[in-house]
This record gives C-alpha cells, sequence and structure tokens, in this order.
C-alpha cells in the first residue's frame, strides 16, 4: 500500500474528490474541475470588497443621509448632523443607537476585517493570544444592525405624507448602503480556514 503525504492532497471543491497535488495546474480527476490551494486565493477577494466598502463609506458620512423640506426650508443632514440634532433636541437613546450603528460598528468592522486580514499573512507571535474567530464572528452577527440608519430616513420618508413636509433619503443613504452591503460580502468572502492555518 503506497503511503501519500497528507500536506500534498487537494480537495475539489465541486466534487469533494481528494486527488495529488501536482502542482499550479491540478485537474480533480473525478469531474476535471480546476482545483486551487485556497490560501492562494481566500483574501483577494475579501480584500477587494473591503477596500470597495471602506471607500463607499467616505461619502456616506460627507453627504446629506437625509433631506427634509418643511414649508419651503430645505434641510439637508448628515449622519453626525443628525446625531447632534438629535442630542440637542433631548432624544438621546435615539441619538445615541444611530451613533453606535452608523458610526462605532461600521468602523469597528473595518478595523477587525482589517486586521483578520493582515494577521493571516503576516502572523505574529502574540496574535495566537486573540481569539480571532470571535472577532469573525462579531463582524458577522453586527453586520445587518449598521443599516438603521438606513432603515430610519426609509421609515421616515414612507410614512410622513404630509402635504407641507417631505422627506427623502439623501446621496447618504445610497452610499451608506453599499458601504454595508460590500462590507458583509467581505466578511462572508473571508476564509476562517486561515485562522486555523496561522495559529
Amino acid at each position: 500500500m503506497i503511503e501519500v503525504d497528507e500536506s500534498k492532497l487537494i480537495r475539489c471543491p465541486i466534487c469533494d474528490a481528494v486527488n495529488i497535488d501536482k502542482g499550479k495546474k491540478n485537474r480533480c480527476r473525478r469531474c476535471d474541475s480546476a482545483i486551487y490551494h485556497h490560501r492562494n486565493f481566500s483574501t483577494e477577494k475579501s480584500w477587494a470588497y473591503l477596500i470597495t466598502a471602506m471607500i463607499a463609506y467616505i461619502p456616506a458620512n460627507l453627504y446629506p443621509m437625509l433631506v427634509s423640506n418643511a414649508f419651503g426650508i430645505r434641510d439637508e443632514s448628515t449622519i453626525i448632523g443628525g446625531v447632534v440634532i438629535l442630542w440637542e433636541h433631548g432624544s438621546y437613546p435615539i441619538a445615541a443607537i444611530i451613533f453606535f450603528a452608523s458610526i462605532i460598528i461600521p468602523v469597528m468592522k473595518f478595523l477587525i476585517l482589517l486586521y483578520l486580514l493582515i494577521s493571516v499573512k503576516y502572523p505574529l507571535g502574540k496574535d495566537k493570544k486573540v481569539n480571532k474567530h470571535k472577532l469573525y464572528y462579531v463582524t458577522e452577527v453586527v453586520g445587518p444592525w449598521s443599516m438603521i440608519d438606513v432603515f430610519v430616513v426609509a421609515i421616515l420618508a414612507a410614512l410622513i405624507h404630509l402635504s407641507s413636509v417631505e422627506i427623502l433619503a439623501g446621496t447618504a443613504a445610497t452610499a451608506f448602503a453599499i458601504s454595508v452591503f460590500f462590507t458583509l460580502l467581505a466578511a462572508h468572502a473571508f476564509d476562517e480556514r486561515l485562522i486555523k492555518e496561522n495559529r
């Protein structure tokens, strides 16, 4: 019986057949699909999605999130501007929730994903003390909550139908939704197996 080194075995992502690694031109013996080492390709998509999300997050904070037209007076407010207005009017819980969901959570997700992507490529000794699986799980759980700001604008625009008051979603709402969407894609594209390999 011929013994094969396990490190030279590679699994087909299509049919799950186990194949012997023959270098860069691996093809599955069962379904003839091209096989690649996941460690060579697993971070590129995540990096691309994350960079796109971070770029979209810039106009999401610079342009108005909410545009209101009340009695002929047009008012535009950014995310931070909306939080400040709510705080000044005494709506502390709502201001805190929007600030946390629209500023803290997206920035936290960016930092966690950046850390995970860099640490699997350039592992350091002290990185072993950090539970990267928990960090990754945090990005998965809190991801959808970043859309609270967009939901608030959508609900206000749908509910308020007064003849003299008009509420519209600003340019930032689209940019913010794109940023959240690509952040979720970046987290989903991240290969958790790389965490195990770099322990």
